[in-house]
């Protein structure tokens, strides 16, 4: 007996079902819980983050990570980033802050960078993929600041788009495949755009820019030499 596949008409519906309009400016409290709940649920968020939508999941547990995965179509060689609501957070995660991160944080954060640490033995592995190292970023946007709150720890800060496709600033323009996988879709309008977040590994002694972003290395330079 052939399976019916579902429609169009059956997608979209389900997507609305699970979509929520939040304020970007002042996310509605109810909106935020039943997102936390999600996410402390196992369950996937899809976020909006300063320039692009994200998708949030527990970072300590290892199924939701794993759907992370699954649903970005991701390599488990490569590395997700997390989102953390301070800086003392940072401190059960990583080997060690230099005072040139110390610097880079106090500049630049919320938002805007992120930074790779050494990480500690309690993160997951599948968030390091082997590297031994964490990407970490204070979100500077104000529905991922209240998530990163809310939780009870860090959540994926990874963007919502099929691995090695475009980010995307709106919803329309978020691949089907993602729509359909999510639990939870937080719908805050067009973003910002652009190119993300600026990611500087602080892992050694000289930061190194991995990803050009938000931050330019001018800017960067500037901070690292007024220390």
């Amino acid at each position: 007996m052939f399976k019916k596949q579902k429609s169009s008409g059956d997608t979209n519906k389900a997507a609305q079902e699970k979509s929520r309009i939040i304020n970007p400016a002042r996310p509605s409290p109810i909106i935020i819980e039943e997102a936390v709940s999600v996410i402390e649920g196992g369950g996937v968020v899809l976020f909006p983050t300063r320039c692009l939508y994200g998708l949030a999941a527990d970072a300590s547990n290892p199924g939701a990570v794993e759907r992370i995965f699954r649903i970005k179509r991701r390599s488990f060689q490569n590395p997700l980033s997390v989102l953390v609501k301070d800086q003392n957070e940072i401190a059960g995660m990583v080997r060690h802050v230099s005072p040139e991160a110390t610097s880079i944080m106090n500049s630049f954060w919320p938002g805007k960078i992120t930074l790779v640490f050494k990480a500690l033995p309690v993160i997951l592995s599948a968030l390091t993929a082997g590297t031994g190292k964490i990407g970490v970023r204070i979100p500077g946007h104000p529905v991922a600041s209240r998530l990163v709150h809310r939780t009870n720890g860090p959540i994926t800060g990874t963007s919502a788009n099929i691995s090695g496709s475009p980010g995307a600033s709106r919803i329309s323009d978020i691949d089907p495949v993602i729509i359909s996988e999510v639990d939870l879709i937080l719908d805050a309008g067009p973003l910002k755009g652009g190119s993300g977040s600026t990611v500087v590994d602080v892992s050694e002694e000289t930061p190194k820019i991995l990803r050009r972003g938000e931050i330019s290395p001018k800017e960067l330079f500037t901070v690292l030499n007024h220390r």
